[in-house]
């Protein structure tokens, strides 16, 4: 049984930074994209950032500059490093798989079948 288990979030003030990290277990990832997914109150879950089982990425463009995604296949483990944080940042973030291997890594919620709990991220002004 795949698992994805977020940590890392918090609160933290205009200008901060975060460190989100999203432990797999159940199947070896080392060879699969792997994700992150945000989505604040009353809004739809939303792209932030992907990685190839390469280490290519794809980012959105709220976050480009700001937000870096890397993973340690060895950990089966994907990080979200956030700085300059804003308070539009504020949501809960998630972390994906997809079930099937793919080259490009996805940046729809419909290209990924396994998803974590999600960590809060609050981001005060």
């Amino acid at each position: 049984q795949v698992q994805l288990v977020e940590s890392g979030g918090g609160l933290v003030q205009t200008g901060g930074s975060l460190r989100l990290s999203c432990a797999a277990s159940g199947r070896t990832f080392n060879r699969y994209a792997l994700a992150w997914f945000r989505q604040a109150p009353g809004k739809e879950r939303e792209f932030v950032a992907a990685i190839s089982w390469t280490s290519s990425t794809r980012y959105a463009d709220s976050g480009k500059g700001r937000f870096t995604i890397s993973r340690d296949n060895a950990k089966n483990t994907v990080y979200l490093q956030m700085n300059s944080l804003k308070p539009e940042d504020t949501a809960v973030y998630y972390c994906a798989a997809p079930a099937k291997f793919t080259i490009v890594p996805g940046i729809t919620t419909t290209q990924y079948d396994y998803w974590g709990q999600g960590t809060q991220v609050t981001v005060s002004s």
